[in-house]
Parts: structure tokens; C-alpha cells; sequence
């Protein structure tokens, strides 16, 4: 006598979205206020884990020198600008993951690394201003598409 034992074949899963692993909006007005309040300390934390660096990396790569981190966790939270610069680096590495197939310790390799398309300089290092994050958006969307840089 056979059986009709369906074969158990687990759902794909589907990687829940770096903001929602953070506990912040993607987008949207929320987002925006929450800039303008300034993020609160705590999320450098978060981002730092789940990018798996050292909080100082994170901290360089925003321009954030010891002793300010030191005053903004006494005070609880970024400024907009600091705040900013942490949304920009969390969509940069979200792009990256993207790119590497959601392979979080490939995107973190990247994105510590000197990248010929970046004139040898680290995404990382890419976060001061908006042209050179813009400039690591548009090498990732190159690669995406396969230009070769």
C-alpha cells in the first residue's frame, strides 16, 4: 500500500527588511521627523550589530570623533545632520546587501574594503558628503546591471 505523503518542502524565506530589523521607516514622513528629532543613541547600536563592525567604524564613517559620540550618548540622541548620516549609511548598506544576495558578512566585506570603481577609497569611507554617496549608489546600481567599473 503506498502512501501519499507530501514531502515537506519549506516556503522561501523572505529576509525581513533592514529598517524593520532596526525599528525604523524606510521612508515617509516618519522617517523624516524622526531625522529632524534626532535618532536616539541606542540605534548606532543596532546598526553597528547588524552591519557587524565596531561601533568606532560606524562612528568614523558618519565623522563622528570619540568625543562627540561621548556627548551624544550623555545626551541620548544624534543630531539631524549625525542622523542623516546614519539613514544614508543603513540605504547604502541595504543596497549592498541587495547586490551581494542579502549575504550580510559580503556586504559588510565591501563595504570595508578599497573598491577600484570608488578611486580605491572604501564605501565606508563614501558617507561624509551626498555626491560621494550618490557616487556608491551609482556604482552599486552599475554592478547590478553588470557595467563593468
Amino acid at each position: 500500500m503506498l502512501s501519499s505523503i507530501k514531502e515537506y518542502q519549506p516556503e522561501p524565506k523572505i529576509p525581513q527588511s533592514i529598517w524593520m530589523t532596526l525599528g525604523l521607516p524606510s521612508r515617509g514622513t516618519r522617517l523624516h521627523d524622526l531625522v529632524h528629532e534626532g535618532l536616539p543613541f541606542e540605534i548606532l547600536e543596532r546598526i553597528a550589530g547588524f552591519l557587524q563592525m565596531h561601533r568606532g567604524v560606524v562612528s568614523k564613517a558618519i565623522c563622528m570623533s570619540p568625543a562627540t559620540i561621548a556627548r551624544r550618548a550623555k545626551a541620548g540622541r544624534f543630531n539631524a545632520v549625525e542622523s542623516d548620516r546614519l539613514v544614508a549609511l543603513v540605504a547604502v548598506f541595504e543596497e549592498a546587501l541587495s547586490l551581494f544576495e542579502n549575504d550580510v558578512a559580503a556586504a559588510t566585506e565591501w563595504m570595508s574594503s578599497p573598491v577600484r570603481g570608488l578611486g580605491s577609497k572604501r564605501p565606508m569611507e563614501m558617507l561624509r558628503t551626498r555626491v560621494e554617496t550618490k557616487a556608491v549608489f551609482d556604482l552599486i546600481g552599475q554592478l547590478e546591471k553588470g557595467v563593468l567599473v
